[in-house]
């Protein structure tokens, strides 16, 4: 598997392409469409999804284009599909004081799923509390975790849907995973999961 970060995308996002052989999905979409057709040529793997770890604002800001552009379908969490649609839930008119929408999930996933797209497969985790359906993404010893850990903390919780319990719940399932875990999270370097842990408690 090689994961390419193509940052820097907007409001210092990150977003991965996640390829196997000629197979690819892309973790959140910040970055701009010519980024990731120029990575894909050279890959040469055909994009299959997009896959959001929650839904907020900074991980859709280039997701109508690169939908346009590459014709794959944007996989998000049942919980928050209401969020891309509605400038107050996904937090633009919240910093922004205006309305901002992005296209809905073509397809709704839940806790649990198994998400394969030929040679890659992964693994949902519902991690609520940044939003209600923030999510990780696991892959053997990878674990994508948009807003709700990160190298050196975690996501906020005073937009809509967070919440500090959920969040600290989500936390602790999160830690009992492989201390070896590599995060690859929305914002910030990668970490081990014992290292990340180490920075919260």
């Amino acid at each position: 598997m090689d994961i390419k970060n193509l940052t820097p995308g907007g409001f210092a996002s990150n977003c991965f392409l996640v390829t196997e052989g000629k197979d690819a999905v892309l973790v959140d979409c910040s970055a701009p469409a010519a980024d990731v057709l120029t990575a894909l040529r050279e890959t040469g793997a055909v994009l299959h999804a997009i896959l959001l770890t929650h839904g907020h604002f900074d991980h859709l800001l280039t997701l109508a284009d690169v939908k346009a552009k590459t014709g794959a379908r944007i996989y998000l969490s049942r919980e928050d599909r209401d969020l891309p649609s509605d400038g107050e839930k996904n937090a633009y008119a919240v910093i922004f004081g205006a309305d901002k929408t992005y296209p809905e999930a073509d397809v709704l996933f839940d806790d649990g799923d198994t998400l394969t797209f030929g040679a890659l497969s992964l693994r949902v985790m519902h991690t609520p509390g940044h939003t209600r359906g923030s999510s990780l993404f696991l892959c053997g010893d990878i674990a994508f975790t948009g807003d709700t850990i990160f190298a050196a903390g975690y996501g906020r919780y005073d937009l809509y849907g967070g919440d500090p319990q959920m969040l600290a719940a989500s936390l602790k399932k999160i830690a009992a995973l492989n201390d070896s875990t590599v995060l690859y999270p929305g914002h910030g370097e990668n970490a081990t999961l014992a290292e990340a842990l180490s920075r919260l408690y």
